[in-house]
């Protein structure tokens, strides 16, 4: 669940920030400055301001132990975006170079992405294919709740999964399906993630698996199709696209896929409190598979830009999706630089499907619903707290607790090769690909791609 970071919404918002780095710190909120005065509380409230200046200046003064201004400022501002929701986070200049590193795909580090939760703990959303994390055995889901024996409570909490290729760190898992936490010790290594993998599932039939979505994952997927067409003489007859447990990523890379897939129709819009932030995007003519069906595996961990994808195809009717309700990331993330290095990542905006429903909180509901199974010595488990819906302070979906929210129940994590192939058993039935006129008469929503 990387950010996007739109040029046009980050420029719109740099000069409100400009502003709010140039304005004086907690100590002189109280000048008695008529023109100082004036101009704060235009823009901010002074008596909250005075407020937080007193309990500052309390914990400065009779807190057992000093603490440094300068660190009790920064933990007051990741207080200030705590309550907001759960991906709206302030990074220091150490974690914003590592989200940068991370964004594109090469970093020192584990594989997985997290999402550190009010408790300090670290939810899975997903480890990265063929990483030390996924190789552990780390899955969606899955709460780590110490590192190297101490509990994340006593620790900065993301920063020890990162360290030098090669090294090890051990983290304490509690996963549902076992009663007990256990210990997974993970090498390190030098992370290069390839998010686009295919092969043939059988004569004519293709399996394109996408986990992340980064700066190439477009071209590497146009890559990719035109690869299993040459070993399929030209053709093929259906395509399997597996976005199980991808945390999502680039918005612009996964309107490049849903845009290879669609000849024409809406992909996806975005909509927030500036004018600004209000985007849409269209497919343009060309499909690469020629119209031939597609099927899209979906679970839990399918969040945000690859729900995006899922709802794309399937607004516009031309792909079914088959697997777990995904997990519901309906939200833009944009970053923002601070003068110091520092970074503010702040939501944004929402993401809304060609028929103009919103992803928060909801996710997507498969076509055809996949039960997990339970792997050996652990019980089925249900993942009931593992979606957005489910985090505390979540931001509220527009759908929540409507028709699309009624008998709400979160997905389920759909590891190993059984989900392949019921999508593929699935996609070489003749109803693989529903037309537009009967997906609106079974209720699902469609946007109809526009007439010639």
């Amino acid at each position: 669940m990387r950010v996007i970071r739109p040029a046009a919404l980050l420029l719109a918002l740099l000069p409100a920030l400009a502003w709010a780095q140039n304005q004086p710190g907690p100590a002189a909120a109280g000048s008695e400055d008529a023109d100082a005065k004036e101009s704060v509380t235009s823009r901010v409230p002074l008596d909250e301001i005075r407020r937080y200046v007193a309990v500052f200046n309390a914990v400065r003064a009779a807190y057992v132990e000093p603490v440094d201004d300068a660190r009790l400022m920064q933990s007051a501002i990741r207080g200030l975006l705590l309550d907001l929701d759960p991906h709206s986070t302030y990074f220091d200049r150490a974690d914003a170079e590592a989200f940068d590193e991370q964004a594109t795909g090469a970093y020192d580090g584990i594989g997985v992405e997290l999402l550190q939760q009010p408790d300090n703990t670290l939810k899975v959303v997903s480890p990265i294919d063929d990483t030390p994390a996924a190789r552990a055995g780390l899955r969606a889901g899955d709460v780590i709740v110490a590192i190297d024996g101490k509990p994340i409570s006593a620790i900065e909490a993301m920063e020890p999964l990162r360290g030098p290729s090669g090294s090890s760190v051990v983290v304490t898992v509690v996963r549902d399906g076992r009663k007990e936490p256990f210990d997974l010790s993970i090498t390190r290594e030098t992370i290069r993630v390839t998010s686009v993998r295919s092969r043939l599932l059988e004569p004519g039939y293709g399996y394109v698996r996408i986990s992340t979505f980064q700066a190439d994952t477009g071209a590497d997927f146009q890559k990719h199709v035109r690869q299993l067409q040459d070993k399929a003489n030209g053709r093929l007859e259906g395509l399997v696209l597996d976005l199980r447990s991808n945390p999502g990523g680039l918005l612009t890379a996964a309107v490049q896929v849903a845009d290879d897939l669609l000849e024409k129709g809406g992909i996806v819009s975005t909509r927030g409190r500036l004018s600004i932030s209000d985007t849409r995007f269209d497919a343009t003519p060309g499909d690469l598979l020629n119209g031939a069906p597609v099927m899209v595996l979906v679970d839990a961990g399918s969040a945000s830009a690859s729900e995006v994808v899922a709802g794309a195809l399937r607004d516009n009717g031309r792909a079914r999706v088959i697997g777990s309700r995904t997990f519901g990331k309906g939200s833009v993330q944009t970053v923002l630089p601070l003068d110091n290095g520092d970074s503010v990542k702040l939501t944004t905006a929402r993401y809304y499907t060609p028929s103009g429903r919103s992803i928060q909180a909801t996710g997507i509901v498969p076509d055809v619903e996949l039960q997990p199974e339970a792997a050996e010595g652990e019980e089925v488990a249900t993942s009931a707290d593992y979606s957005e819906a489910t985090l505390p302070g979540h931001l509220r979906g527009d759908e929540e607790g409507g028709e699309a929210g009624e008998g709400y129940k979160a997905g389920a994590v759909l590891p190993g090769d059984k989900p392949i192939a019921a999508a593929l058993a699935e996609l070489k039935q003749p109803s693989s690909q529903p037309s537009v006129r009967e997906a609106v008469a079974a209720g699902k929503p469609v946007a109809a791609p526009a007439a010639d």
